[in-house]
């Protein structure tokens, strides 16, 4: 997995999404024709835009001089302006750190980008503008995109799992196990992007460059906050504080969504594509899991999420079916019996060789490589 500026070389070479990239491209390519601007600050790039050809070039929410922009729109390019007032960039050209989201988290988790775009959303959603919701579905396409780039060639595990498990339990240590091994077979783990079983892939992923007990002293350290409520704000500070002492860990991807935006991101995942349409986000991590889901368990949503990726399995629309492990076998046959249905459902078509129910956290790695064959 790579990130900017040196993503740059894998994604479509006429998207330009960094300042880097823009002084890169116009003295190499000498023109800008055809080109997409995605969200890069061209205010001190008069000299450069005013001597290079734009026509048919593209221009998404880049701040420029007034004289700039008319000459571009003249040269036949298209000018879309940032749009004033709004607490995200819906032209945005690459996923979140945790960093971005929860920026000003010193003054309280209220005052970050993450808290302030759910906020607007919940003031929007249910208005019926027809502008609102463009710039929602501007920014989750964009955000699409980004995320499309950043995976491109890499091996994803899907990790899906409950909000509730909390941190300071065997559960979630086991979780971050499980996140710590994929990531050190060389596989990129996506998750929800939330809370709980969530978090903890995530953190293990982080962990995974580290000697085996940094992820004990990370569990024990993030135990003294173990659920983002009472306080999403002690939550949250208890993870970045993890991360200070051992910085630049392993990477993994966070997909999360303001539909539940009581729900904050972890701060583990290296890159979080955060969604306002859950739809969007929920088809978007299982279709991207091309190496697999392990399913621990939870309650409606993981249910919702099993049958979500049976589905295309089942019927093979998106090629050759993938594998599925489900952890806790009373969870998923007594609680929710979930696997009965599962297993009857893949009887005798080619997703039956790709499911397994296996008892411990611990054994699923090894399933998981079982089904891949």
């Amino acid at each position: 997995m790579q990130t900017s500026p040196a993503h740059a070389a894998h994604h479509d070479d006429r998207e330009i999404e960094t300042l880097e990239e823009f002084d890169a491209v116009v003295p190499a390519r000498g023109t800008l024709a055809g080109f997409r601007v995605q969200s890069v600050d061209l205010t001190d790039r008069t000299r450069e835009l005013l001597a290079t050809d734009t026509a048919g070039a593209v221009f998404l929410g880049c701040p420029m001089r007034e004289n700039a922009a008319h000459k571009l729109r003249t040269d036949g390019a298209l000018v879309f302006p940032p749009v004033p007032h709004l607490p995200f960039d819906p032209y945005r050209g690459l996923l979140y750190s945790p960093d971005e989201l929860f920026d000003g988290l010193e003054k309280g988790y209220e005052q970050t980008p993450d808290a302030l775009a759910y906020a607007w959303f919940q003031r929007t959603k249910a208005d019926g503008d027809i502008y609102a919701s463009m710039l929602r579905s501007l920014h989750d396409d964009a955000v699409s995109d980004a995320l499309d780039e950043l995976l491109r060639g890499a091996r994803v595990v899907g990790v899906m799992g409950g909000h509730a498990m909390a941190r300071g339990t065997e559960e979630y240590a086991g979780a971050a196990r499980l996140g710590r091994e994929l990531t050190r077979a060389g596989l990129t783990v996506a998750t929800g992007g939330g809370p709980g079983a969530m978090e903890a892939a995530n953190l293990g992923a982080y962990a995974a460059p580290f000697e085996d007990a940094m992820l004990d002293e990370a569990c024990e350290l993030l135990a003294a906050a173990p659920s983002f409520t009472p306080s999403i704000s002690d939550w949250a500070r208890a993870a970045f504080e993890v991360r200070a002492r051992r910085p630049r860990g392993g990477r993994s991807v966070g997909i999360p969504t303001w539909f539940y935006g009581h729900e904050p991101p972890n701060a583990f995942a290296s890159h979080i594509a955060k969604y306002f349409a859950n739809a969007t986000r929920e088809d978007g991590l299982l279709a991207r899991s091309n190496a697999g889901v392990v399913f621990l368990p939870g309650a409606a949503g993981t249910v919702q999420e099993i049958f979500d990726n049976a589905t295309p399995n089942y019927y093979e629309s998106r090629g050759e079916p993938t594998p599925m492990v489900l952890v806790n076998r009373a969870h998923w046959t007594e609680k929710l019996p979930t696997w009965p249905l599962l297993q009857a459902l893949a009887r005798e078509r080619s997703m039956e060789a790709r499911i397994a129910l296996v008892d411990r956290i611990e054994d699923a790695p090894a399933a998981l490589k079982r089904l891949t064959g």
